[in-house]
């Protein structure tokens, strides 16, 4: 027969090095709560399984219902490049099914089974061992004359008496079947076992040669993939799983990983396989579309984060050569390119390059200066966008000619509440001296602006005030914007801060240092009118409007 596994011994070479994937999203993967799909949904993903390579399609349970029934024939009668395979009891009304279900098929195949374990047989089959293998002789040879390609599981393999196994193995390919499912029903088994199990089916069976060997594991320990590579290294040539081992209780084994594994580590198992893997990140965000069920972050292979580095050694070596820590290609998996998260953990390197790839060409000493800026925004933040970044690199843009003559933010404290007036101590930094003021005000964002100008002694009206996001979520960076005055102009100012105090005290003060600029003498030349400045006049009446332009904003 052709692509069957012939028998071997240790030292002996094995002739059949193709692994065989059979996919059984549709079946078992929709058996998981949250995970049905409706009959156009499976078409869609039956055919996108057709694209990514799969040998066989398990398309469903035909004899468990009419929607079942119909799904199975028209995935049937629609994909032509790959098996199309359904589900049966052993039991000749769900091979009869199955049979009538998989007629338009180009490739059909009938998968019955029957549990096998002494548990499964006392407690759910209430049926002896010879009655069970008595069954599967005639089952196998029914569905086998009924289509030319019969799949029998033993349920429970893994928990199943070795000799007892065996002889149902036998007895089921002597019967008809071609393909043979060890399946480990429930994810009990150790790779160790698992291996021990194929090797004994292999060199115990007499007629094994004839069938292939199947691998069918649940992740209940978590095992079902490295349990599934060791089958495979063990003999077995196919491997039945899911897009992203969605399943029954904790799943079944991934079928992405099992790939990449494959053809990641191809100088350890030397085997290959039909999947085309540049598919496979596609077919798991089709998978999601469809269910509504998002791919965890961390999910091997197709996960947001599977491509993504955060710590700056990491981003270092990948920027430099990608192997240092990439195993696989993004574009391998069908992800277009590695992501580079910039978050606490990231170095100065990946956050120039980033500047860079957003367009800003900037000065060392500035992007010094953005750093800084961006480890006390990623202190507050998990993770920082690119929108961030651009935020950042926009409002930090020089706003005095003399960066010495600027005021910078040391540090600010805010008290306040709905029953008392706001107080806000600001200290700032110019030149190498620091100061600090306290104002009151009715509100945190006024009282703030308030010390700001106590600090400059340069007395000026705010003349507008907007603030907006500029990224999403609960940690999303805020903008504002200010429009500021005095009697020689008018001048805007953009701060960027999670905190929108601190935004507004940054976008006051590049507004502020630009007026500082440009205003005759800078510094000191509203020195004169200060002392018959009322910041209390200014700030509160005498038909300034900052007040209330900061009310309704807030």
């Amino acid at each position: 027969m052709s692509g069957a596994v012939f028998r071997f011994r240790e030292g002996e070479q094995m002739n059949d090095n193709k692994v065989r994937f059979f996919d059984t999203t549709l079946r078992d993967g929709e058996q998981a709560p949250g995970y049905s799909m409706t009959l156009e949904e499976k078409l869609r993903m039956a055919r996108q399984l057709e694209r990514l390579g799969v040998d066989v399609i398990e398309a469903g349970f035909a004899a468990a219902s009419p929607g079942d029934f119909d799904s199975v024939k028209q995935i049937a009668d629609a994909v032509r490049g790959c098996t199309v395979c359904s589900l049966s009891r052993a039991l000749p009304n769900d091979i009869d099914a199955s049979a009538s279900a998989l007629a338009g098929a180009a490739n059909p195949r009938i998968h019955t089974f029957l549990a096998t374990s002494d548990l499964h047989l006392q407690y759910k089959l209430r049926m002896s061992r010879e009655r069970a293998l008595e069954q599967v002789r005639k089952m196998v040879a029914y569905a086998r004359g009924k289509c030319a390609e019969v799949e029998f599981s033993a349920e429970d393999a893994t928990r199943t008496d070795s000799d007892y196994l065996c002889t149902v193995i036998e007895a089921a390919i002597a019967s008809g079947a071609t393909i043979v499912n060890l399946p480990d029903t429930v994810g009990y088994a150790t790779p160790k076992e698992i291996t021990d199990m194929v090797t004994n089916v292999r060199n115990r069976v007499p007629n094994i040669d004839r069938a292939i060997i199947s691998m069918h594991v649940h992740d209940d320990l978590g095992l079902a993939v490295a349990n599934s590579l060791a089958g495979v290294q063990a003999g077995a040539r196919q491997v039945e799983c899911t897009i992203c081992g969605i399943g029954e209780r904790a799943g079944n084994a991934a079928l992405e990983e099992i790939v990449m594994g494959l053809r990641t580590r191809s100088d350890y198992y030397g085997l290959s396989n039909s999947i085309h893997t540049e598919e496979i990140g596609r077919t798991a965000r089709l998978l999601s579309s469809i269910t509504g069920v998002k791919i965890f972050p961390s999910k091997s292979i197709v996960g947001a984060n599977a491509f993504a580095h955060e710590s700056g050694i990491h981003q270092h070596g990948v920027l430099t050569n990608a192997r240092t820590y990439e195993i696989m290609t993004p574009e391998s998996v069908g992800v277009k390119k590695t992501e580079l998260v910039l978050g606490k953990h990231s170095g100065r390197h990946a956050f120039s390059e980033r500047l860079k790839t957003l367009g800003y060409a900037l000065p060392e000493e500035r992007i010094d200066e953005l750093f800084a800026q961006f480890k006390r925004l990623a202190d507050r933040k998990k993770t920082i966008s690119d929108r961030d970044i651009a935020a950042l690199a926009e409002a930090a843009a020089p706003t005095a000619s003399d960066p010495a003559k600027q005021y910078t933010l040391v540090s600010f404290v805010v008290n306040s509440g709905n029953r008392m007036s706001s107080t806000a101590d600001v200290t700032l930094q110019r030149g190498g001296k620091t100061y600090q003021e306290v104002a009151l005000g009715t509100g945190p964002v006024y009282a703030s602006i308030r010390a700001v100008e106590k600090i400059i002694r340069h007395p000026f009206s705010l003349d507008d005030y907007t603030i907006q996001a500029v990224t999403e979520h609960r940690d999303a960076l805020g903008e504002v914007s200010v429009k500021i005055s005095d009697a020689t102009g008018t001048y805007r100012g953009r701060g960027v801060s999670t905190d929108i105090i601190e935004g507004s005290i940054l976008a006051c003060l590049a507004a502020v240092n630009r007026m500082l600029d440009e205003s005759q003498g800078g510094i000191g030349t509203g020195a004169a009118s200060i002392a018959q400045h009322s910041f209390d006049h200014d700030m509160l009446g005498g038909g300034h409007t900052d007040k209330q332009k900061i009310e309704e904003a807030n």
